[in-house]
């Protein structure tokens, strides 16, 4: 079906998602943590950061002693009919190419994750290339290809749904393998663009507020890119208390996919991840959708994407890291799931003075 002949009808419900239960940490094991934590040999709270992670795990785990068991970097795949607008410097070929790289272990993801002991899952949600059936692909297309979001909407808002769906079953199934460490990560050629739209209308931002270069556009591309959003927006209209609606509208099937991932995530009471840009426009949906999401995310760090720097704000969260990376696929969540297990590690292992013998210091 051309984009131009596409009609947008949404549902009137989306119940499998909307009825997901997710709750809020409780305050007891907060206490619980920060008890152990202040009983290790160390002056209180000297580990920073670290020992906010182990306290919020310990509050999304319910567990006095977390552990984590198996990490999954889950890397979602998707080309984008926006890219016939030229706002990208590679082309929509790249998206399948680089599908095969990751099959390989050959891209930044791939080591990162190596080096983080955790396994990249790659799934096609929406590429327009017919794999062939290929060992470690896992197959769950729900478009060949977003629509061209100048000309209409991107997804319909059915296919929206399925999109998010994907991402909530996948980690349930990995979770049911003994998964309970999940990070968001993406490829898909022009997926800056639908990002920034997403963000736009969400947080209430201007186009040019939230729109970076991507993979390092030029200038005369820049100006393209902002104008090409502005149109998308200015045409489909999508409803900012419909996060749904601006996914189907202005987003793409990666972005939905880790919309769900992180709702599957917080329904399970597990810890996710979220990368840069694409990986955290997800998570913003998510958000919207269920703002409890926020306390089982982890942002592991700041992308020199601007669009990044807004959803992070809107969000409240703070990122662990900020070493202006910008390749997406997953990399800087993989990376920093080294952090967070050291957080775990710290809090399981340390010795506690009384363990070691090593005298308090007094109080004031």
């Amino acid at each position: 079906m051309k984009a131009e002949q596409f009609q947008f009808c949404p549902s009137k419900t989306y119940s499998e998602i909307s009825d997901l239960k997710i709750e809020p940490l409780k305050d007891r094991f907060f206490k619980i943590a920060w008890q152990r934590l202040d009983s290790l040999t160390k002056p209180r709270k000297s580990l920073g950061r670290l020992e906010e992670i182990a306290v919020q795990l310990v509050a999304i785990y319910e567990n006095s002693m977390p552990e984590i068991k198996k990490k999954a970097v889950l890397v979602f795949a998707s080309d984008h009919g926006v890219t016939e607008e030229g706002i990208s410097a590679y082309p929509k070929e790249v998206t399948a190419q680089m599908v095969f790289n990751f099959l390989r272990g050959g891209a930044g993801i791939n080591v990162l994750s190596r080096h983080a002991g955790a396994d990249v899952v790659v799934i096609d949600i929406g590429t327009d290339y017919d794999f062939e059936k290929i060992n470690g692909l896992i197959s769950k297309k729900v478009v060949r290809g977003s629509r061209n979001m100048t000309k209409s909407p991107a997804l319909s808002y059915e296919e929206a749904v399925k999109c998010i769906k994907t991402g909530i079953e996948l980690v349930i199934e990995y979770h049911d393998r003994g998964y309970n460490l999940f990070a968001t990560g993406e490829m898909g050629i022009g997926n800056t663009t639908p990002s920034s739209a997403v963000t736009a209308v969400l947080t209430g931002s201007n186009v040019e507020e939230v729109t970076g270069r991507g993979t390092g556009i030029d200038e005369k591309i820049f100006k393209r890119k902002i104008e090409v959003i502005k149109k998308s927006i200015e045409i489909n209209k999508p409803d900012p208390s419909n996060p749904v609606e601006v996914l189907a509208k202005v987003g793409g099937p990666e972005i939905g996919a880790c919309a769900g991932v992180v709702l599957g995530c917080a329904s399970l009471k597990v810890p996710v991840v979220i990368d840069g840009f694409i990986s955290s426009a997800g998570a913003l949906i998510a958000y919207c959708l269920n703002p409890l999401v926020k306390h089982y995310i982890f942002a592991s760090h700041n992308s020199i994407e601007v669009g990044h720097k807004r959803i992070l704000e809107f969000m409240d969260l703070k990122p662990l890291f900020d070493l202006n990376l910008r390749l997406g696929e997953g990399t800087g969540a993989a990376l920093a799931m080294t952090i967070i297990e050291a957080g775990v590690k710290i809090y399981r292992e340390m010795a506690t003075f009384e363990e070691a013998e090593v005298s308090q210091a007094k109080a004031d």
